[in-house]
């Protein structure tokens, strides 16, 4: 199969003090699943991607309530965010398979879901715009995070075992298809969050859609959204 094509130099730099607290805030959590994970990235995207499918859901449900009092359009946020937490709830349904969590690992996905589902809610009602941009910020390290992985499958450090089936209905995978190919649709899904949500960042602080963080169409294979529900 094709691999997508996946910008990975874009980087929005911190702008005003909003930004850096966005970044500095996912500098703070990149720093600790480096120390907690290591290069065992089967076992961090399990993780993460349940923190990773939260902002989505924050988002489109407080952006769904502000439209219903204001009586005015989303202009399509909400879809959206739900289409990216959705998405991103797919990927840890597709790495549970591939690297099975212990009960440690459980009991932290619980932990870190709750404590991040309150932190990300609250900062959503404090500035829109700051909570994108941590997402934004967040999607970047997802980026960096794959292409490790990436990595440590082309060198041989991380089996390179075959496609799990709910990833081949999801991504309308071609058989044969196998964890490198899956890497790289779940990459090209964060680039893609990472470029909608600087964008939506943008916005809200007044500049272009897309004027540091162009959001391309999705490159990946158009999900299968009837066999996935």
């Amino acid at each position: 199969m094709t691999s997508p094509a996946v910008d990975l130099t874009v980087h929005h730099q911190p702008a005003g003090a909003s930004d850096r607290v966005a970044y500095g805030f996912v500098k703070l959590l990149r720093f600790f699943a480096d120390t907690f994970f290591a290069k065992r990235y089967g076992h961090r995207a399990v993780v993460l991607e349940t923190v990773a499918a939260v902002p989505g859901m924050v988002g489109a449900t407080l952006n769904h309530l502000k439209c219903l009092r204001r009586m005015e359009d989303d202009r399509g946020w909400i879809k959206t965010l739900m289409d990216e937490a959705e998405n991103e709830r797919m990927h840890l349904m597709t790495f549970i398979q591939v690297a099975r969590p212990t009960m440690f690992e459980r009991f932290v996905v619980v932990a870190a879901q709750w404590v991040f589902y309150l932190f990300f809610f609250g900062l959503y009602l404090v500035s829109s715009r700051t909570a994108h941009r941590v997402v934004g910020y967040f999607e970047e390290e997802a980026v960096i995070s794959y292409t490790h992985y990436l990595a440590e499958i082309d060198e041989g450090r991380s089996p390179n075992v075959a496609a799990p089936q709910i990833a081949l209905d999801y991504w309308n995978l071609p058989a044969g298809a196998t964890l490198r190919d899956v890497v790289e649709v779940v990459r090209a899904d964060e680039a893609h969050h990472r470029d909608v949500n600087h964008g939506f960042a943008n916005e809200l602080r007044g500049l272009p859609h897309g004027d540091i963080a162009p959001c391309p169409p999705h490159v990946v294979l158009e999900p299968n959204w009837k066999t996935a529900a």
